[in-house]
């Protein structure tokens, strides 16, 4: 038996200490270096975040019992189903509820809307939301929020009108919001529908601009002639027919507690509710921090957008991620994030699924594609474990180990191009692996294209000279192809 010398390191064989791998939360803080700015405050007179939660919760009451007598009366896996079987669900609904279908139905919406039940094919099953609304206040502003984005779908728009008019109207109204937002009071609603014609004529003159570059001046005129042909299809409204659909939009908004409406003794004005007020100041303030990052994210691809998130927290990454989320269409949102994690930077992979979270169900079927692509399918598997109520914590559990090894050394390769060497170092106590040649032995059978740079990385950061030189030989053995 040998024995060993005094001052011989156990490095080689050293036991490394088993913790939940923190994959994305070690990659961003290899490069969180400054303080953020600190939490802006809501306008003076916003009510606590408690009331606020107060108010939504009663907005969405019956949304909330409908729910919760699905996730009862249909088990685990609640649904109200396609077909005749919704038509069952929802007279027993009704019943026990002591609601009208019509009521049952416009809450089953409004439960969807608010991510109180998430759909999984043709069965939606309660969302993490409902188990959090009577605990978690954050939980049920953000619901809200989800519903006050999607009032468009609570109430029907008018009919005979346009599709492309409805469209304009909706893409105008955070203007007459942001109006009423600084009037903070009532505003009557001629004063909203001036502002919502000129808001719809700048709309349709940004579409019509057509590029003069390489084109005669007979073509560019007939450019324009046809580009202002193909914007006002037959029954488009100019905006004398706005009036009808201001109605709709400002009933839209009412139904989802955003405002309220009154008749007045002149003439009928509106007037934000204190929700109503703190989303709109929510969501400016969203383009601000978004506006005033360094790269200028709103404007950005999504690969120049998460680098300029890289360097802020969980918190305030995800406020600038919903700002560029909502500049653009959610499915060529969804695409560019996708493209830039399938890139060569680990960090960039990391933050792409960080603000696919964000995404949430519209993002599903593109991220449980992924799962086929070896770089993704760590991060793939995460999303979905998570977007399907698992704590992420717990999240972990669903990877095997060759997958948890991987998604390891990616993170490693994270660190190493954006972090410090001492960052590095403790990035090795979170590997699944107990042993030192364990993790070894996995990282070079996993594979991963950044395994010798990771571990010559490793080996110059350590500062143990035994362990130095076991992850520097493995490094040499995978350039060379030696087992």
């Amino acid at each position: 038996m040998t024995s060993r010398k005094p001052d011989e390191p156990l490095a080689r064989n050293s036991r490394l200490r088993l913790v939940r791998p923190r994959a994305l939360a070690t990659a961003r803080r290899a490069v969180t270096t400054r303080r953020t700015r600190p939490a802006p405050r809501p306008p003076e007179g916003t009510p606590p975040r408690a009331e606020l939660a107060r108010q939504a919760r009663h907005v969405l009451a019956d949304a909330v019992r409908i729910a919760r007598w699905a996730a009862v009366e249909r088990g685990p896996e609640a649904a109200l189903r396609a077909g005749p079987e919704a038509v069952t669900a929802e007279e027993r609904a009704a019943a026990a509820l002591d609601l009208t279908p019509g009521q049952i139905r416009a809450g089953w919406d409004r439960a969807r809307l608010a991510g109180l039940v998430e759909l999984h094919g043709d069965t939606a099953r309660p969302g993490w939301r409902l188990h959090a609304w009577d605990r978690d206040d954050s939980a049920v502003l953000r619901g809200w929020v989800a519903l006050f984005d999607a009032w468009s779908l609570v109430h029907p728009a008018p009919e005979g009108v346009a599709p492309s008019a409805v469209a304009e109207v909706v893409e105008a109204v955070p203007q007459v919001l942001s109006l009423l937002q600084l009037s903070q009071g009532p505003v009557l609603v001629p004063a909203l529908l001036d502002l919502l014609g000129q808001r719809v004529e700048e709309l349709r003159e940004e579409r019509c601009e057509v590029p003069a570059t390489e084109q005669t001046p007979e073509q560019a005129t007939s450019g324009l002639d046809a580009a202002t042909t193909a914007h006002e299809p037959q029954g488009t409204p100019g905006t004398d027919g706005l009036p009808p659909l201001l109605d709709w939009a400002l009933e839209g908004l009412a139904a989802v507690g955003a405002l309220t409406l009154d008749p007045g003794a002149d003439a009928r004005h509106a007037t934000l509710t204190p929700l109503g007020n703190w989303a709109v100041w929510v969501k400016l303030e969203q383009i601000c921090v978004a506006a005033q990052s360094p790269a200028g994210n709103i404007e950005q691809s999504a690969e120049d957008m998460l680098r300029g998130c890289a360097r802020l927290t969980p918190g305030p990454a995800r406020a600038e991620y919903r700002a560029w989320l909502a500049a653009r269409t959610l499915s060529s949102a969804v695409a560019e994030l996708l493209a830039v994690a399938r890139g060569e930077d680990a960090l960039l992979r990391g933050l792409a699924f960080e603000a696919l979270r964000v995404v949430g169900a519209p993002a599903e079927a593109e991220v449980r594609a992924t799962v086929a692509e070896p770089s993704l399918r760590p991060y793939a598997l995460l999303w979905l474990a998570e977007y399907e109520g698992a704590d992420p914590d717990d999240a972990q559990e669903v990877l095997t180990r060759e997958e948890a090894t991987w998604l390891w050394v990616d993170t490693a390769a994270a660190v190493a191009d954006h972090g410090e060497s001492e960052l590095l170092v403790r990035h090795l106590e979170s590997a699944v692996q107990g042993t030192v040649p364990a993790l070894l032995d996995e990282v070079r059978a996993v594979g991963h294209p950044r395994t010798v740079q990771v571990l010559v990385a490793l080996a110059a950061a350590h500062p143990d000279p035994a362990l130095s030189k076991a992850v520097r030989r493995a490094a040499f053995q995978v350039h060379t192809g030696g087992a």
